[in-house]
């Protein structure tokens, strides 16, 4: 039975089963649109379930068939009334994305429904993207005349290459996910009624992988300078337990005890 797990903020609910946590967008009268609270909370609540024990990987998913409709558009006129407030806002927005991608477990996005706007920008801040048949996703800046920032950008296009990165800026559209797994924007598509259960099943198959070696790929991948971001792991699996109990189970033809 999943743990509930307060995160202290309305719209944010989280629950830890076994080694997997899932984190919840829950304001389904909104379509899980995120709000400046729930910006503001991501790098703490995520801070706090990565020091929880024995947690090895994050979901990230939208509550009643959406993912999220993106941020919260009725605070952004008061917002953006004021150039100093929405500079502070765009901040905490790239805050909780980083926060989110520097997560140190592996990440995956499970999106049902709508994945738009600052939604779809948390999603492409998880490692791995697990979309419905019938998901939607697109970032939409360009219907609001709102410069996104450089952070999520750049991002976007390290993970569809620039010119589909522009495809989706400069239009604003939505594209339905085997259009999304074309752009890799989605890693495996499934129908809505299986999503879920396949997104747990692979989390538990991370979960019972080398924390080691996926904690170093994650390192290296994130990083401007991979050799360097590397370096500390390297010579951490030289002395950890980790190669000599796989190279065990391995021949005794057992699972792993990582």
């Amino acid at each position: 039975m999943p743990e509930q797990f307060d995160t202290r903020v309305p719209g944010l609910r989280a629950s830890v089963d076994g080694a997997v946590a899932t984190l919840l967008l829950d304001r389904p009268q909104r379509r899980n649109a995120v709000t400046r609270e729930m910006w503001q909370a991501f790098p703490e609540v995520l801070g706090r379930l990565a020091a929880e024990p024995g947690i090895r990987v994050l979901l990230l998913t939208g509550a009643q068939g959406t993912f999220s409709a993106g941020a919260d558009i009725g605070e952004l006129t008061g917002i953006y009334g004021d150039p100093d407030r929405a500079d502070a806002y765009h901040a905490e927005n790239v805050a909780a994305e980083q926060a989110l991608a520097a997560f140190p477990h592996p990440t995956i996005a499970v999106v049902h429904g709508h994945c738009v706007g600052g939604g779809c920008q948390l999603a492409v801040a998880c490692d791995l993207r697990f979309v419905a048949e019938d998901a939607l996703l697109g970032i939409t800046p360009a219907k609001l005349g709102v410069v996104y920032p450089a952070v999520p950008t750049t991002r976007l296009a390290r993970l569809v290459g620039p010119a589909r990165a522009k495809y989706l800026l400069f239009s604003g559209e939505l594209v339905d996910a085997r259009r999304a797994e074309l752009f890799g924007l989605a890693d495996e598509v499934l129908p809505a009624d299986r999503l879920d259960a396949r997104a747990r099943e692979f989390a538990e198959l991370l979960a019972a992988r080398s924390p080691q070696t996926i904690g170093a790929a994650k390192a290296a991948l994130e990083s401007d300078d991979p050799a360097a971001a590397l370096a500390p792991w390297e010579r951490k699996s030289r002395q950890s337990p980790d190669v000599p109990e796989g190279l065990a189970a391995f021949l005794e033809r057992r699972r792993p005890n990582f």
